[in-house]
């Protein structure tokens, strides 16, 4: 079985709107960047398989992948779909390279948001048709009841999800990417306008268009297309119940899971002397908590406590979203997870400019596919080569 590495990476955009491009040419700028970063990569002749994620939903076009083979030079290529979070595409990839049968598979997400007339009719028609729809509640709701939840069982308060915002978006002021980075405090957080008590406005992350590539390859491989390949140790996902009766309401037991499985695969035993930083979803400020918690850097109930230390600030014992997370890069729809292991890769390169964490050898990326789902993934990376 074959070690797997990251060789190229490519962006467009993270802006809140994008005029200028379409959707498919978002796509296509991002892949020239990622192949150029991949030593220059041929994808006519030198990429063995693509794989979209994306929803049509999102995209406003039945059988929206039928777009993708063109902007990424995928033409009569396999090319396949996953109507996911990015991260579930690349442990997609991950596995076809370890199989042997494939040497170079390139990973496609992106989000168009700002094109998005009924983004919450969108979530609202993803709920439950015969149980959950027909009450007519605002999908946030969802966020508010397990946001209110998790609060009492851990003994936090809405101030905890205000030191969430506040310390993201402060750090979203040092990334260049980040469009919504801010210099708040707790208290301005915690003047909000409520949406879902006790979730604010200041607590979801807003929406942002963004395209992004990955190539990643055999180890064979790998170093012959970047110097610096960030190899990837473990992957695993989960997907949990839309259910309201059945849902589990005071964790993230999707997170738990996923991270179960990767670390297995990594051969991770103590999460905390592991990784020098988490990239996790925080689409939603109480969240951020939650999957801390289900990665194990933190026991359960313990995350807010923690937080207060500083422990997830950068320079604190466990940096966490030192990028800005999504509340300050922004909520990239399917393309949420990419932004995370883009964040996480550029981290392990030394790249970070401006939210660099010193000497960052390993770090673990979590996403999660927003609500009304329980559906997340989690990926373990190094820089310090084949295992």
């Amino acid at each position: 079985m074959r070690d797997v590495a990251i060789v190229g990476v490519g962006w467009y955009g993270f802006k809140p709107t994008t005029p200028e491009v379409s959707f498919r040419e978002m796509m296509f700028e991002a892949a020239v960047r990622a192949y150029e970063d991949a030593g220059g990569i041929d994808p006519r002749s030198e990429v063995d398989a693509f794989v979209t994620c994306e929803e049509d939903f999102w995209e406003g076009i039945s059988i929206a992948d039928e777009f993708v083979p063109d902007p990424l030079g995928g033409t009569l290529r396999p090319t396949y779909t996953i109507p996911g979070d990015g991260l579930i595409g690349i442990a997609s990839a991950f596995m076809k390279i370890k199989t042997g049968a494939f040497d170079v598979v390139v990973v496609e997400s992106h989000s168009k948001a700002s094109d998005i007339l009924t983004y919450d009719k969108i979530l609202h028609f993803a709920l439950d048709p015969i149980y959950h729809r027909p009450l007519k509640f605002h999908p946030y709701h969802i966020a508010g009841l397990e946001a209110r939840k998790y609060l009492e069982v851990s003994g936090a308060d809405r101030s905890h999800m205000a030191m969430v915002v506040a310390k993201n978006k402060n750090n979203a002021l040092a990334n260049p990417m980040a469009s919504y980075g801010a210099k708040i405090t707790v208290e301005d957080a915690m003047d909000s306008r409520m949406v879902a008590d006790p979730v604010s406005e200041i607590d979801i992350a807003p929406l942002v268009d963004v395209g992004i590539v990955f190539v990643l390859a055999a180890d064979s491989i790998a170093k012959k297309l970047n110097e610096k390949p960030i190899w990837i140790k473990g992957v695993g996902w989960a997907t949990g119940t839309p259910s309201y009766e059945l849902k589990v309401w005071d964790e993230a037991l999707y997170a738990r899971i996923a991270a179960r499985m990767a670390y297995r695969m990594a051969g991770v035993s103590d999460p905390w002397n592991a990784f020098d930083f988490a990239e996790v979803d925080d689409r939603f400020s109480y969240k951020e908590l939650m999957h801390i918690e289900a990665l194990g850097l933190a026991s359960k109930g313990e995350a807010p406590k923690y937080l207060e230390d500083g422990t997830f600030h950068i320079g604190g014992g466990m940096p966490v979203n030192p990028s800005g997370g999504l509340l300050g890069l922004g909520n990239a729809l399917e393309a949420s997870g990419l932004v995370k292991l883009l964040m996480a890769v550029l981290q392990l390169r030394g790249e970070a400019y401006g939210f660099q964490i010193k000497d960052a050898s390993a770090g673990v990326v979590q996403s999660w596919r927003g609500v009304p789902t329980d559906t997340g993934a989690v990926v373990v990376l190094s820089n310090e080569g084949v295992v």
